[in-house]
């Protein structure tokens, strides 16, 4: 947070063409226009200032690192609703990421990206260079990762996004690469923006508005500004939208009803017991539920709806109020205190869908044996809208309420003439209540023996293991009553939070000393604090209270401390030199994980329009919390018993002849964090150009390259089964440490058959990737028809192995479909124009093509049933702009404005209720969006 210092008098053209470009606002904003219009083309003089990348000003707008800047004027015109927007349609962006239209995911209800298609938790998020708080609940259940919806889109500045590793300035999980979201800190008078918008399919209706004011002494000793952001949307259910609403009728197999209302056996399968062939549920799912023939199983019969997949919420309900201040008084010319605090208190909605939303007998009680139908039966039903009542599925949606705060508050200045320093505490802290619909196992599975099952007959005449019962069949084919649904139902609440504490310290001098390029700068800071998670699932969960669900408790905390130093030295004209290295410590359960990182980076300017670049350097990322402190959950899965195979007369080599109740046998697993984790680590390099031939014209080509190794995963089942044979047999000694801690995690039964194999979180696996990125701006001007910029940006992944465990083979997740369905290559451009008191701006983002649903790794990389392929995909974006007077800003946006829906996938079968890939696309559709905003006092 150093101050602003006044540049030397040289600076290359280069940086001049890209001040110029970067200056010319996409939105058309007066103030900022003047302010870019009447700057000299050959202005000579740009303050230094702190950019992501470096914690020493400079006025050299390129550095040896690439950085993408968003501005608030780009986000506007754009198109883009939110933080989470911009991101995700960044080119960098090429991950397919878990969200709102992934039902039933752990963390349905927040927002997070992939940058490379590496790892969410790879990414350093950053809000004005200070980290964000970790959401408390984890991705894919298991990960820790940061939500980016709290942010108020309307308060943002800009925002940088440093691709490569960042570790030797950021600390851990700057793998990927950093984000760093600056917030508006100087404002004139009150602004006032409101935006209203909706979707042409219906659903996702959204309102968003804004106040934001500056303030400040007559003497300009102290400043402020405070903003306050609310915003209301409504969800978007799977049944308005046609890719959505139904079971897919154009898969590759016949479409298959869903089977509400079933029983079935393991000998003879279907079994249709309605005496009044569903006429009693016709009712059911809006009208759609009826007779459906499912040929070839049994009785074929059922009775179903093909229309239940349009049951879920494909893009969740959202109420979120964000408050923002910030604050500056000067004491003296030399000392300036300072403070911000960003609130956010957020609630989102979602419905999980029909599949997850159902009672059956194999949870309590496996098969049932009906002595009537001498068979072994299951009955599954699902429970439809009009069980639940007036409002039908609302009324059992799930909801997270978030509440988060950063605070902080220092004192920064001058001392000894050319030295500025910087103290500072933050404290931030993410609470997140996630109160979810559930079934109460005991009262359920009860409410069912007695209306349905009738009371238990003893055991069966077969193998006496299973529970007798004489069904009224009728009963089960019926709509409950709205109390009786009620009154088995409900809600339940799980609580976890995260919090951070920080103490930091800079002094930098960005004058240390005179070199033949010019002056040399230095950053040096310290910094130290604790962080904390805490899950604390509804009590439910865990002890088997609530039917056909389950999850993990866990909770630890650590101190942390930090050494961080850069410098850098400008050798000569042409070549200047950066170096920075960190130290990270944290200390946690009694142990303490420590890690070095360092890099080196050159900047070449061989003529004055070309920057020729370079980093190498290492990364990191520290265990997290969950890793360390997550508590057992269980799992099942099958192995090889390689012990059993061996006693048949079949060795390791030989397990594909070995019998099938040894070669697959089924096992529960454990699963949990590790206190004993070590970093995971990187070595990260980037080479590059950026090329000015002309004023306003910018090319910057970059090749990055990761190597990243000691990736956590859990430890391998197949391994701890043939380590438990190796010493077993006595290839390994049976009293080693490793054999020890072999047999101790795999369990075995009287007749010596694995039954049980405990595997913790692990560092082994190792992944590497090489990408290039191309961006270009370029901005003109003419004399009757007004400025136009264009700008692209464009990513290319080269390569992306992956290897779990180290005797799997190395993944190639380009080319393997089974592992990952990511785009090769994305890319967006933009094309604005501003004349007088008009803009517009054209945007478009696009994909590559990628793997259907049905694709096979071949030895040319993937193929198979129609191809293997999805086509490219690309999407529009367009916005209008008027300024009718100097203070009052009017735009009108339409997101996908040709109504691109996602390419359709016809290699999903039939039993599909969203035929597309929803990682990567949405359903969502044209969206309309108008926009007013209006500056009260501006001059």
């Amino acid at each position: 947070m150093s101050r602003r210092k006044t540049a030397s008098p040289t600076r290359s053209r280069l940086s001049t063409a890209l001040f110029a470009a970067l200056a010319l606002p996409l939105a058309g904003s007066a103030f900022a226009q003047d302010a870019a219009t009447t700057a000299p083309d050959d202005a000579k003089t740009l303050d230094k200032v702190v950019v992501t990348g470096s914690l020493i000003p400079t006025s050299q707008i390129e550095t040896a690192t690439p950085v993408l800047t968003i501005t608030a004027e780009d986000i506007q015109a754009r198109g883009f609703n939110s933080v989470t927007d911009v991101l995700q349609k960044s080119s960098f962006a090429t991950g397919g990421i878990q969200g709102a239209q992934t039902s039933a995911s752990f963390t349905q209800g927040a927002e997070t990206l992939s940058l490379f298609g590496l790892d969410p938790g790879y990414v350093k998020y950053l809000i004005d260079g200070r980290p964000m708080a970790n959401y408390p609940a984890l991705y894919n259940g298991s990960s820790t990762f940061n939500n980016i919806s709290g942010i108020p889109v309307d308060l943002v500045d800009r925002i940088e996004i440093l691709p490569g590793g960042q570790s030797s300035l950021y600390g851990s999980d700057a793998i990927a690469g950093v984000v760093n979201i600056i917030l508006k800190k100087r404002l004139d008078g009150t602004v006032l923006n409101v935006r209203g918008g909706w979707y042409a399919h219906g659903g996702g209706a959204s309102t968003r508005v804004t106040l934001s004011h500056g303030f400040g002494s007559d003497d300009g000793r102290f400043n402020g500004l405070f903003g306050f952001q609310h915003q209301e949307r409504d969800p978007i259910w799977g049944y308005q939208r046609d890719r959505t609403k139904q079971f897919n009728v154009n898969g590759y197999s016949n479409p298959i009803a869903s089977r509400d209302y079933l029983v079935f056996s393991p000998f003879t399968s279907y079994k249709f017991m309605d005496p009044a062939n569903c006429a009693n549920v016709t009712s059911g799912f809006g009208g759609t539920e009826g007779l459906q023939t499912r040929p070839g199983f049994g009785d074929e019969n059922y009775c179903g709806s093909m229309f239940t997949p349009g049951y879920r919420t494909i893009m969740n309900e959202k109420k979120s109020t964000q408050v923002y201040s910030h604050a500056t008084f000067d004491i003296n010319d030399n000392t300036q205190l300072y403070g911000d605090v960003l609130l956010n208190q957020e609630k989102t909605s979602y419905h999980v869908g029909s599949n997850f939303t159902w009672w059956g007998t194999s949870v309590k009680w496996g098969y049932f044996y009906d002595p009537d139908l001498d068979d072994f039966l299951n009955l599954q039903r699902a429970f439809t809208p009009e069980d639940m009542g007036p409002g039908g599925f609302r009324n059992t949606m799930s909801n997270d309420k978030s509440k988060s705060y950063a605070v902080t508050f220092g004192v920064d200045g001058t001392f000894g003439g050319e030295w500025d320093y910087d103290i500072g505490f933050t404290r931030t802290q993410y609470d997140l209540d996630e109160t979810s619909w559930v079934r109460f196992a005991g009262p359920m599975d009860d409410y069912f023996q007695d209306h349905v099952l009738g009371p238990q007959l003893g055991l069966d005449p077969y193998y006496g293991a299973y529970p007798v019962f004489q069904p009224n069949y009728g009963a089960f084919y019926t709509i409950m009553p709205v109390e009786d649904f009620r009154s088995i139902t409900g809600f339940a609440t799980s609580k976890s939070k995260t919090s951070d504490n920080m103490l930091r310290a800079q002094v930098t001098n960005s004058a240390l000393f005179s070199l033949p390029g010019g002056d040399a700068g230095i950053a040096i800071a310290l910094e130290g604090g604790s962080q904390k998670w805490d899950y604390s699932p509804a009590p439910g969960f865990l002890n088997g209270d609530i039917w056909g669900q389950t999850s993990v408790a866990g909770g630890g905390d650590r101190t942390r401390y930090a050494g961080t130093a850069e410098i850098r030295l400008p050798v000569w004209d042409m070549l200047t030199v950066t170096a920075s290295g960190r130290y990270d410590a944290f200390k946690a359960a009694g142990n303490t994980v420590s890690k070095p990182t360092y890099s080196l980076g050159l900047e070449f300017r061989p003529i004055d329009t070309l920057l020729l670049r370079g980093k190498y350097g290492t990364a990191f990322k520290a265990p997290t919390l969950s890793d360390m402190f997550m508590g057992e959950s269980g799992y099942y899965s099958s192995v090889v018993d390689y012990y059993q195979c061996s006693l048949a007369g079949f060795g390791p080599d030989a397990v594909e002849n070995c019998p099938n109740q040894f070669s697959s046998r089924q096992f529960f697993g454990t699963q949990s964090g590790n206190p004993d984790l070590d970093p995971i680590n990187a070595k990260v390099w980037s080479a590059g150009a950026v090329w000015s031939p002309i004023d306003r014209l910018s090319i910057s080509l970059d090749y990055l390259h990761w190597d990243i190794d000691d990736e956590v995963t859990q430890q391998s089942a197949n391994a701890l089964s043939l380590q438990d044979y190796r010493c077993r047999t006595g290839i390994d000694d049976i009293n080693s440490a490793l054999c020890q801690a072999a047999l101790s995690q795999v369990t075995r039964n009287a007749a010596g058959f694995i039954t049980e194999i405990f595997t913790p979180k692990i560092n082994v696996s190792n992944e590497t990737l090489n990408a290039v990125t191309l961006a270009a701006t370029y901005q003109w001007e003419t004399a009757n028809f007004g400025s136009f910029l264009a700008r692209g940006s464009f990513t290319e992944n080269l390569k992306h192995e992956y290897q779990q465990y180290a005797e799997d083979p190395m993944v190639d997740l380009l080319n393997d479909p089974y592992w990952s369905s990511d785009p090769v290559r994305k890319a967006d451009a933009s094309l604005s124009w501003t004349k007088s008191q008009f803009n517009t701006t054209l945007y478009a983002n696009w994909f590559d093509s990628t793997p259907n649903y049905a694709a096979q790794l071949t030895d040319k990389g993937y193929g198979g049933n129609r191809g293997g392929k999805l086509p490219s995909h690309i999407s529009w974006n367009l916005s209008l702009g008027y300024n009718p007077i100097p203070q009052l800003q009017l735009s009108f946006m339409v997101n996908n404005l040709f109504d691109k829906m996602p390419p359709m996938d016809w290699s999903y079968p039939g039993t599909s209720g969203a035929p597309y890939n929803g990682g990567n696309f949405d359903v969502y559709g044209r969206a309309y969006y108008m926009e007013a905003k209006y500056m009260f006092g501006a001059k």
